[in-house]
């Protein structure tokens, strides 16, 4: 028994300790690898540069009523843009497709009360996120 376990193991041994390919070519796919990624990462990051809108705005809500998120700003053209979102409690609620630009905001309580206001400059997608101070 002792002797067909040696057999079976000076056997299979060699088998298991030859490495299918050596750290060398291993690195040099790995860095072949992440190279290829970051050519689609600046592609990417590229297009939204130049893009003169944002894709999206959320505001996320950690207070313990619901809350009003206004936003009023111009485009391009002196047209007047305003938003307004509803955020119930713990909930996010989200804008799409906005034009890059400085905006005026106010966040509202649910007793008409303003909560907080300001200027707010969205050059990129954003998340919001109200809480208690």
């Amino acid at each position: 028994m002792k002797f067909k376990t040696f057999l079976a193991i000076a056997f299979l041994l060699p088998m298991i300790s030859i490495a299918q390919s050596d750290l060398q070519t291993i690195l040099k796919g790995g860095e072949l690898l992440l190279s290829g990624l970051s050519i689609f990462k600046v592609a990417k990051s590229d297009a939204k540069s130049d893009s003169k809108i944002i894709e999206s705005v959320c505001v996320k809500n950690k207070l313990v009523d619901k809350i009003t998120f206004r936003i009023l700003g111009k485009n391009e053209e002196g047209e007047e843009i305003k938003k307004e979102l509803v955020v119930q409690k713990d909930g996010k609620e989200c804008l799409f497709i906005l034009p890059k630009g400085i905006y005026t905001y106010e966040i509202v309580l649910p007793n008409k009360e303003i909560y907080k206001k300001g200027e707010y400059k969205f050059d990129d997608d954003v998340v919001i996120t109200i809480k208690d101070n």
